[in-house]
This record gives C-alpha cells, sequence and structure tokens, in this order.
C-alpha cells in the first residue's frame, strides 16, 4: 500500500496494457450493466483522488474502454487542505494520467478559501465535475463510491435523524453521475489493488475522529461486525436498495395526490388545502411535504424527519386560531383549512 512518494508500477506488457478480465472487472461490469451506468460510445470524467477506490475504478474503467469504446478523461481536484501530502496527491494523478495515456483536469483550490465542511468540498467537487462535462461535451461522471460507503452513509443518516429520502442512500445512478464501484466492499477493493501491483495514496484525515463518518467507518462498523452482525456492511446495501424501491413507489403515489391539494403554487410560497391533504395516508403526507419543501428550497439538505413530524403537527392540531412557526427556515403557518409553507 502506498502513502508516500510515487512509485513505478508495472501493469505493461510490450507497450500494451495487460486485460486482465478479472473477477472484480466482471463483478463491476455486471454491476453497471444492472443499473444500466455505462453504455457504448460513453464519455467518462473520472473522479479521481488518488486514493484506493479511485486507482481502483480507473484501472476497471481502463479494462472496460475498448468493450464500451469508452473515452475517458481523470479529473482531480486538489483542496490544498494537507500540505505537502495534498502536493503529492496531485503529482501521483498526474502519474496515473501518463501511465493510462489520458487528459487529466485538475482544480487547484484555495486553502484559506474553503471552511472544510463535508458538505462544502462535495459541493466544489460536483461543481468542477460538471463544468468538464459542459466545456468537454462529456456524458457521465463516475465516482468511486463503495458498499463501505454505502453502509457509513447509511448510519450517519439514521443518526442524523433523515428520512426515506436520505435513508435509501447513494443511488448507483443520479442522474450523469455513476457509482460502478457501489456493490464491491473495500476489502475486495483492496483485494483487487495488491493482486495487480496498483499503487495509491493513502489520506491520513480518514483516521481523524473529528468527522463524524471516521468515527463510523473505525469505530462504530467493527464494533457490530464484532458484536452484532459480521456483515454488516452487505446488510445495509440491500435495506438502502429495499428502501430505494419503496421511496421511488411512495413518491411516484405523492407526486400524483399533490397535484390535488394545491391551491397556490409561487415562487417562494406554497398553499394547500388541509382537509385535501388529511385524506392521505401518513406516508404520503410526509412524502408530499418533503417534495414541497424541495420545491421552494430547490433540495432536501438539513431537512431532517423532526422538522416533518413538527410540520404534521401543525396540519393535525385542532386549534382553530390561527398557527404561525419556523422551523428549520421554513415559515409555516395555518389558517383555517389552509396551510401556506414559504422560505
Amino acid at each position: 500500500m502506498m502513502c508516500g512518494d510515487i512509485l513505478k508500477v508495472s501493469t505493461k506488457n510490450n507497450g500494451f496494457f495487460k486485460i486482465n478480465m478479472s473477477n472484480l472487472v466482471k463483478k463491476a461490469q455486471n454491476f453497471s450493466k444492472r443499473f444500466g451506468l455505462l453504455h457504448n460510445d460513453d464519455k467518462v470524467i473520472v473522479g479521481v483522488s488518488g486514493g484506493p477506490d479511485s486507482v481502483c475504478l480507473l484501472d476497471i474503467l481502463n479494462k472496460l474502454k475498448n468493450k464500451y469504446n469508452l473515452k475517458i478523461i481523470i479529473a482531480h481536484i486538489n483542496y490544498n487542505l494537507r500540505g505537502e501530502d495534498s502536493k503529492k496527491d496531485k503529482k501521483f494523478v498526474e502519474y496515473l494520467a501518463k501511465k493510462y495515456d489520458l487528459d487529466v483536469e485538475i482544480l487547484n483550490v484555495k486553502k484559506n478559501s474553503l471552511r472544510g465542511s463535508e458538505e462544502e468540498l462535495r459541493n466544489i467537487r460536483y461543481d468542477f465535475f460538471r463544468k468538464i462535462k459542459n466545456q468537454k461535451k462529456y456524458n457521465t461522471v463516475a465516482v468511486a463510491h463503495n458498499q463501505d460507503d454505502q453502509a457509513e452513509t447509511f448510519l450517519m443518516r439514521v443518526l442524523r435523524g433523515s428520512g426515506l429520502s436520505g435513508l435509501r442512500g447513494m443511488r448507483e445512478r443520479n442522474n450523469d453521475i455513476v457509482r460502478p464501484l457501489l456493490g464491491i466492499g473495500r476489502k475486495e477493493i483492496l483485494d483487487y489493488l495488491k493482486k495487480n501491483k496498483l499503487e495509491f495514496r493513502i489520506d491520513k484525515s480518514n483516521r481523524d475522529l473529528i468527522f463524524l463518518r471516521n468515527k463510523i467507518r473505525n469505530n462504530l462498523i467493527p464494533l457490530i461486525e464484532k458484536e452484532y452482525n459480521p456483515s454488516i456492511k452487505k446488510t445495509l446495501a440491500l435495506a438502502t436498495r429495499s428502501i430505494a424501491d419503496d421511496y421511488e413507489f411512495i413518491d411516484l403515489e405523492a407526486q400524483k395526490k399533490q397535484e390535488k391539494i394545491i391551491l397556490s403554487n409561487k415562487k417562494n410560497k406554497i398553499i394547500f388545502s388541509i382537509s385535501k391533504f388529511k385524506k392521505n395516508s401518513v406516508a404520503i403526507q410526509r412524502q408530499i411535504l418533503r417534495r414541497l419543501i424541495s420545491e421552494l428550497r430547490r433540495d432536501l439538505l438539513n431537512v431532517q424527519a423532526l422538522h416533518i413530524e413538527e410540520i404534521l403537527k401543525i396540519i393535525i392540531s385542532k386549534k382553530n386560531k390561527r398557527q404561525i412557526k419556523v422551523i428549520n427556515n421554513l415559515k409555516i403557518e395555518r389558517k383555517g383549512d389552509k396551510l401556506q409553507i414559504s422560505v
């Protein structure tokens, strides 16, 4: 495992890469087929940090390149948060680009401009991917989230009080974002790298227990594996798939019911009929509220299950007087049979 300087990797044979269709490559290929992640002639931006997951993803996509006639470009973000290590990550990714004979786009972020939150870094990352996509006329962005990441994300969202939308986890495909490794565990990835003698970089901050994800990865999951369920990562991955299927059905029904209750829908304000709203099951009610909030705020970031329950309490309240309450920066106003949500 590589955690220092770049090392030369012996992967070429007579000037050409050996195409070794290992079990893991086939597994990623079958997973991609099942969820429609890769198509012939796709132009794919691959997010590469230099860590084990992204190195594995890049190598697998390179081995599938001829089969699907893929055009691949590497994208790397240097956040400059880890001093000399960040510079070495950048150099290593440039080395990978030369090794695979691929173009690379690198974003250098000024350290002083960052707060360093996970949400902020994620926004910078995906904004950069989409900028490349639009400029280069590519159609797909491949990122290296794996089954372990899915389990960690699920537990994070449980602890933060997410509803169904959050508990369905990361999607295999989310519009132009695809995750070919989402059905593969981290141990399988490390075994693949070792077997194929592929070097990678180690991000030491992944062990920093200041971050919730790292606490879950390094403390909570090992405890669950030892004391309760040794297959917890796979169990949670299956759970997110089941929840995602249920969510899709509920959301479709909520969309149909939503159209029947709306009285007014303006840019910053939505008004609906409480009596018509209450005719729906509680599951549909919750999803209608999530959909309306998403329309107003354009996302559901930081909207937790408890916020939805607070709004439901106002709706089912038997008080006849006018009620006004601010919940998570949303103004909720009930007057008679009308409920108004505004931002």
